[in-house]
């Protein structure tokens, strides 16, 4: 179709347009389509107020509540669709069937989107639901006024299509293929959640192998939707080397990050060097790994904070794993006593309150050694093992204030320093000798 029929194509569909306007029938099946849309906007209203659907339905599984709750939603247009019809009924058996056409399509398409809406009940995503409801309704629309086929062959023109190398573009091409896609995404994402939980039901696979076979069937079955989609439309796959190219130098130019951090992700998840539930430090950030992603890692602090860090930083740096290989974690407490404690009582005592600990491994005694006398005093060594790193600093806290409550039962100080302050010359008879505790 080229220029000049479709310029011929609208004065006709404006001639035929002002045809009907000006005939009187056109303007009683107006007044009756504005009559039964008053009165099903009325119906819907009161069935509303009447019928709660989220007690009615409660018990209903959820796919069928769904199905009710967009049947209630679409009361207006069921109602409108009965009256319509009824309208046309009465129309077709009192005149000609032509003073009616109007009534019959203003039917026919009330009921078309009532079985679309019905349909795409099934989807949750609520653009997704408007795009396909009105794609659908649009394409019946034509259908019902008879114009789809001229629509489908203007979209598919000569006039309006871009020719890529052997790669042949019209709006009506798109169209088809942005519809595939939709459909074969919708698709890939419900079977590769279907995948995904038999395989984190699987107690035979590690964490780390699990994501990482999550991640691989999802990239295959999402080649192999966008495969299938171009090929349904009529692309060759062979057509598309001229843009290879051009996203060899997107990768180069901007996309090096975002490449490395996916590569980072697979060998992560291959080696198995960090896996969901891990304990790490990787710099300044601590906290257990919650979710591994295609570009980064989620490391949760504890305290509400998320530390999403790039799975290139985890290759490229150093990553302290508390539980790569075993969770059980040796805890250090550094303490020091005056020298007038008996140090052989104050490692006791340590021993002692470090195995009376909760979380302290039984089948791992504690230890406490004397590392040095020092100018302030002696200095001890306290070391004991827990079975799982998290809350590690609560643990020594315990530990401490046990050795606090300890060391004021039996008499034993904690040094700290001391400042001798000398007035010369002056006309203090002595020497004052003043103690500042720092």
């Amino acid at each position: 179709m080229d220029l000049k029929e479709i310029i011929e194509f609208l004065h006709a569909t404006a001639r035929s347009l002002g045809a009907e306007v000006t005939s009187p029938w056109f303007y009683l099946q107006f007044g009756l389509i504005l009559t039964a849309g008053g009165i099903a906007w009325a119906s819907e209203a009161s069935i509303r107020a009447r019928v709660d659907m989220t007690s009615l339905a409660m018990r209903w599984p959820v796919a069928l509540r769904r199905f009710a709750h967009v049947l209630v939603g679409s009361t207006s247009t069921v109602v409108f669709a009965i009256l319509v019809i009824v309208e046309r009924f009465v129309m077709v058996h009192s005149t000609w069937p032509s003073r009616s056409y109007l009534l019959a399509v203003s039917a026919k398409l009330a009921v078309a989107w009532l079985v679309i809406r019905l349909v795409t009940s099934v989807i949750r995503n609520e653009f997704i639901v408007r795009l396909v409801s009105l794609s659908a309704w649009l394409v019946a629309a034509l259908s019902v006024i008879g114009q789809l086929e001229p629509t489908l062959q203007l979209l598919d023109s000569d006039s309006v299509s871009i020719v890529l190398g052997g790669l042949r573009l019209t709006p009506l091409v798109l169209i088809k293929l942005g519809a595939l896609l939709i459909l074969a995404l919708w698709l890939t994402n419900i079977a590769s959640n279907f995948i995904e939980s038999r395989i984190n039901r699987s107690a035979d696979l590690t964490p780390s192998i699990q994501v990482l076979l999550v991640k691989m069937i999802r990239m295959g079955l999402l080649t192999v939707a966008v495969i299938v989609a171009l090929g349904a439309v009529g692309i060759n796959l062979s057509a598309l080397a001229v843009f290879s190219g051009a996203v060899g130098v997107g990768i180069g130019i901007g996309l090096q990050k975002i490449v490395a951090n996916f590569i980072s992700g697979i060998i992560l998840l291959a080696d198995k060097s960090v896996k969901p539930g891990d304990l790490v430090t990787i710099g300044d950030s601590s906290g257990r790994i919650s979710a591994m992603k295609t570009r980064y890692i989620s490391v949760a602090a504890g305290d509400g904070r998320e530390f999403l860090i790039p799975n290139e930083d985890l290759v490229t740096q150093k990553v302290v794993n508390w539980t790569y290989t075993d969770k059980n974690t040796l805890v250090k407490v550094l303490f020091s006593t005056n020298y007038d404690a008996d140090p052989r009582l104050v490692c006791k005592l340590a021993i002692e309150i470090a195995a009376a600990a909760p979380r302290a491994i039984k089948n791992k005694p504690p230890n406490c050694i004397l590392t040095e006398f020092a100018e302030a005093g002696m200095k001890f060594s306290l070391t004991f093992w827990i079975a799982d790193p998290d809350g590690m600093d609560n643990v020594k806290s315990e530990v401490m204030l046990a050795l606090w409550d300890a060391f004021k039962r039996e008499g034993i100080r904690v040094p700290y320093p001391v400042r001798e302050i000398r007035v010369r010359g002056g006309a203090l008879p002595v020497e004052p000798v003043v103690e500042v505790s720092g």
